[in-house]
């Protein structure tokens, strides 16, 4: 049962399909809800929703009126994509994963969503996030094993790809949220460049870190659906032939950061970084050490200020007014915040810079193209009373910078691992497209 449960689609497939004359939609809605309707319930990577094929018929039918030849249609014409429950959409109620009224948390519908209705998606719901996108896990299990934690807090959007309910979905990343749950899922999560995307209609965690991000099957959905997403992608958008996929590129020179963070990876995890780095030294890369992150702990305490007083500025209202709705978790890191100082966020704001700095100097002395580390400490752990650990993806959120998590093999339970892939700052073409070869070494999504 739990293989049957694993079933992944191709993105670049999907719209394929689409510009190859399955004009079909009306039948491809119908079996969007039936795989929904028969896995959900084992699964809970959707919010519930009455009357979701209807919605979903209606909106199906509007957008074969406004593009009736498939092959001049929108680049995702008819594609289903799922949407974390802390972004807004028009026509669906945001519920954050809370008890707290959903007219409270109502706002005008997000960027990311109008962009991907422009490029003819169809909205299939909103996706199972922790409660605000913090700590507080929600219900959804983990497709290759139901008894897991599938991550989070994007836990819905990553189990909706790996399952093969929807070839895309949109998740937040403040931490972890992105790059974790593709890990434990076996899926390919993509979190740009800090501000890529705009947040405009996403309910703020913690603004200075919060970073819309995607999920797909593999490298080349991603490829495919970042430059409709992002602002002033370089190179051609997604117009032409769908399915290209990132260009080859010949293997990059990867850096190891060396030191306390590292040590943060468990045993497993470390065992199978070292395996896949064999495997990509193999595959013609060039694998470095450097040093980077000499003084991790400090800067976690760091990400931390800035973290929980954000998050306190951002619930002020709410949870003066609906404080005994918050489940404890949330409510403990907004206190926490509370007692942060002004005067110390600002200072944990401008540490950032100077982090920044450094990292991109370490880069260039090393002359290496990208940073690889494991995406998670360990593969997905056993129960759904925790999302996991998000420090692997802790410095990079810090510093804004780019990261990939590409499925990189299993554990020895036969629970997915990932490849944590970080490019500068800006370069999130090139962290996509050297990113390829890597992907094609380790094997691609784990099934």
């Amino acid at each position: 049962m739990e293989k049957s449960l694993v079933r992944p689609r191709s993105l670049a497939d999907e719209v394929a399909r689409s510009r190859g004359g399955d004009a079909d939609l009306a039948g491809r809605v119908d079996r969007l809800c039936g795989r929904i309707e028969r896995l959900d319930p084992l699964l809970h990577t959707f919010v519930p929703e009455a009357g979701r094929p209807e919605r979903l018929h209606a909106e199906a039918r509007a957008l074969a009126a406004r593009h009736p030849d498939p092959a001049t249609a929108p680049p995702l014409y008819g594609v289903a994509v799922g949407i974390k429950d802390i972004v807004h959409v028009d026509g669906l109620p945001t519920h954050a994963g809370s008890a707290l009224p959903p007219g409270v948390l109502a706002g005008p519908q997000a960027a990311v969503v109008d962009r991907l209705r422009a490029a003819g998606a169809l909205v299939a719901g909103k996706t199972v996030t922790a409660e605000f996108a913090g700590s507080a896990p929600g219900p959804t299990r983990n497709p290759h094993h139901p008894g897991h934690t599938p991550g989070g807090s994007s836990s819905g959007s990553a189990a909706a790809v790996a399952a093969g309910l929807v070839p895309l979905a949109i998740g937040t990343q403040t931490i972890g949220s992105v790059v974790r749950p593709a890990a434990y899922c076996g899926v390919v999560g993509f979190r740009p460049t800090y501000g890529r995307i705009p947040l405009d209609g996403v309910i703020p965690n913690a603004p200075s870190f919060d970073t819309v991000g995607l999920f797909t099957a593999d490298l080349a959905g991603a490829a495919l659906a970042a430059p409709l997403l992002c602002d002033d992608w370089r190179g051609e958008r997604q117009g032409g032939p769908p399915g290209d996929g990132p260009p080859v590129l010949g293997p990059p020179v990867l850096g190891v950061p060396a030191g306390p963070y590292l040590e943060q990876a468990g045993p497993a995890a470390l065992a199978a970084f070292r395996a896949q780095l064999d495997r990509l030294a193999a595959a013609g890369s060039t694998v470095r050490e450097i040093e980077l992150l000499p003084d991790f702990a400090w800067l976690v305490r760091q990400v931390r200020t800035i973290n929980r007083f954000e998050q306190a500025r951002g619930h002020a209202d709410w949870f003066a007014r609906f404080g005994g709705l918050y489940r404890p978790e949330t409510a403990a890191g907004i206190r926490h915040g509370q007692a942060v100082r002004p005067e110390d966020h600002a200072t944990a704001l401008g540490v950032r810079e100077h982090v920044r700095a450094r990292l991109a100097e370490a880069w260039a002395a090393a002359g290496v193209d990208l940073v690889v580390a494991p995406s998670a400490t360990g593969p997905a752990p056993s129960g759904l009373g925790s999302t996991g650990d998000a420090v692997m993806s802790l410095p990079w959120s810090y510093a804004g910078l780019p990261a990939v998590s590409l499925p990189a093999g299993v554990s020895a339970d036969g629970l997915p691992l990932g490849l944590q892939v970080v490019g500068a700052a800006g370069a999130d073409e090139s962290l996509l497209a050297l990113a390829a070869p890597l992907e094609r070494a380790l094997g691609g999504p784990a099934r």
